[in-house]
């Protein structure tokens, strides 16, 4: 089975920029969505921004348009997620997820989080005031 690994979290302060990366032990087929989902002390898991292998299409949350950006690296089976004008609520632990969809149910923002092929152990993010 596929394995997951982030990296790339860390400390900024409000309006600061990261960009989180998640690599995979092995290719991720093109019928897979790959999606970042964050979660903070005491709130559910959230989604972030998904990517539908295939054909790179994307959906992000409401909350992130305009800031965020995921894309991919498919020569080195990596998701990333480009991060800009961070906000304290922005803070939270980030995880990547796939699970095996359709462009449909990847883009159209259904995917929950609470069901994935693989996760993997996430990185903190923290943006101070």
């Amino acid at each position: 089975s596929v394995q997951l690994v982030e990296s790339g979290g860390g400390s900024v302060q409000a309006g600061g920029s990261l960009r989180l990366s998640c690599v995979a032990s092995r290719y991720f087929a093109s019928t897979y969505c790959v999606g970042w989902f964050r979660q903070a002390p005491g709130k559910e898991r959230e989604g972030v921004a998904y990517i539908y292998r295939g054909t790179g299409s994307t959906y992000y949350g409401d909350f992130v348009k305009g800031r965020f950006t995921i894309s991919q690296d498919n020569a080195k089976n990596t998701v990333f997620l480009e991060m800009n004008g961070l906000k304290p609520e922005d803070s939270g632990r980030y995880y990547c997820a796939t699970l095996p969809a359709t462009e449909d149910y990847c883009t159209g923002g259904y995917w929950p989080g609470k069901n994935f092929a693989a996760t993997g152990q996430g990185t903190q993010v923290t943006v101070s005031s």
